[in-house]
């Protein structure tokens, strides 16, 4: 009987198969830099694995969390088929915020982590990899164990904090012990540093955690790891910690970590105040005439400096940098009459479009977009939200033009297969990210697992 399913393009495949050859012969072999000049754009999975369902001290050094805190702050279990929808929009990393004391250890004496939610964290982490995807894993807020505390500066407390850390990360690095290079590992996430006296101690976390990791030996010896800049914030990382990096067994396998939320009139804040106005609007001919709620600071200039802060202090010197995320809220302004809903869109698509420009440019920085999976606008509040993990569509319309425009989605011109596999059981997508059941009926390209496949 004629096949008409497929007809193999030998070209094509004769390409994968150099790419594939290539990308093995890659292993550890690479910097820290060339990795994450390989990540960009990067996205995250927030709100999932670094949830609770409750915000009680009670629940640090316990395992009253569960498997059930994935859903607590967003109403969606991660899946294969979520993720090959993440790398269908043309992500090509993902992080991973998690939570691990806080709800999840089953022997508070040794900080012991709960084998059921180490499973489902490597569960995760293997959604990603099997699409090829990079992660990078950290240890979220945590309920502030540690990083509520960075200034307590009694040498006690922080000799009993260093290890605290080297338990939970000798545990998380010798589960992923065998993972190759697609696996970071990040430290913390947002260490609360305001000046140089907590920066220095925060200093010693940093080196905590990359001994921690490195004692493990194997795949960890060659890892690239991710230290936090002091609050993630960009001025304090260079006037605190520029030329303070940890030491390093390994050469050339660190980066270091900054957010980039600014400015907080546009991203975050939720209504006028006192001492200012929201912004509305941010960027180059996206400012609406008569209006209050323009912004007056903090716009291309400004990003352009910041960047360009850590490129100097930090790139140049060898150590790449993770915007490990960063985002703005879309707001609905449709109840209010006299601004326009038009140019607050092309503010948000020109705001991503620009970070992700930026660093495209620069070169040696991965932005990481923060997605909360909250499908609410909420008026002029607004929401952060890029995929609809539920339905598998994009609710972040903007947001998401902004960085396809600096990193196209897959299309026809780099399809990466073309053979269409056996689809049972496998979730098939067209290029504009609408599933397909059953057996697709017309020929084209097609995203299975992540990969494109021309029928």
């Amino acid at each position: 009987m004629k096949d008409n399913r497929i007809r193999p393009i030998l070209i094509m495949a004769c390409l994968l198969f150099v790419g594939m050859a290539t990308r093995a012969q890659d292993g550890f072999d690479r910097s820290a830099t060339e990795v994450i000049n390989d990540m960009a754009p990067g996205w995250n999975l927030g709100n999932t694995l670094e949830a609770t369902t409750s915000w009680t001290g009670a629940a640090l050094w316990n395992n009253k969390g569960g498997l059930g805190t994935e859903t607590g702050w967003q109403d969606t279990k991660t899946s294969q088929e979520i993720i090959d929808f993440v790398k269908s929009l043309g992500f090509k990393s993902i992080r991973i915020p998690c939570a691990w004391a806080f709800g999840h250890i089953s022997n508070a004496s040794t900080y012991e982590i709960d084998g059921q939610w180490m499973a489902r964290v490597k569960e995760v982490v293997d959604y990603c990899i099997n699409d090829g995807l990079y992660v990078v894993l950290n240890d979220h807020w945590d309920g502030g164990w540690l990083e509520n505390h960075i200034k307590d500066s009694d040498a006690a407390t922080i000799e009993k904090n260093k290890a605290i850390l080297t338990a939970l990360w000798t545990q998380i690095a010798n589960a992923f012990i065998d993972y190759d290079e697609h696996l970071l590992f990040a430290g913390l996430n947002e260490p609360n540093a305001e000046d140089q006296a907590a920066t220095n101690n925060l200093i010693q976390y940093n080196q905590t955690f990359v001994d921690a990791v490195r004692a493990t030996g194997g795949n960890n010896a060659k890892r690239v790891l991710v230290v936090q800049g002091p609050s993630t914030n960009i001025y304090h990382t260079c006037d605190f910690m520029a030329g303070k990096m940890p030491t390093d067994v390994t050469e050339g396998k660190l980066a270091v970590e900054i957010h980039y939320y600014n400015p907080w009139q546009f991203w975050g804040m939720e209504k006028d105040e006192s001492w200012g106005k929201v912004f509305y609007y941010w960027g180059k001919g996206n400012h609406y005439s008569g209006s209050t709620h323009n912004a007056t600071w903090g716009e291309e200039d400004d990003m352009r400096n910041q960047l360009q802060m850590m490129k100097t202090n930090f790139v140049a010197k060898g150590y790449p940098v993770v915007i490990g995320e960063f985002g703005a809220n879309w707001r609905d302004l449709s109840s209010l009459s006299n601004e326009s809903q038009e140019k607050h869109n092309a503010s948000i698509k020109s705001h991503y479009r620009e970070l992700h420009r930026l660093c495209k440019e620069m070169g040696g920085m991965v932005p990481m977009t923060w997605d909360t999976n909250y499908r609410n606008q909420e008026g002029t509040k607004g929401c952060m939200t890029i995929v609809d993990r539920k339905t598998l569509t994009v609710f972040g319309t903007y947001a998401m033009e902004g960085i396809n425009e600096i990193y196209p989605r897959p299309s026809e011109s780099n399809i990466n297969s073309t053979v269409l596999p056996n689809n049972e059981n496998k979730a098939i997508y067209t290029l504009q990210g609408i599933r397909i059941n059953g057996e697709p009926q017309k020929k084209g390209v097609y995203i299975i697992n992540g990969r494109k496949w021309l029928k």
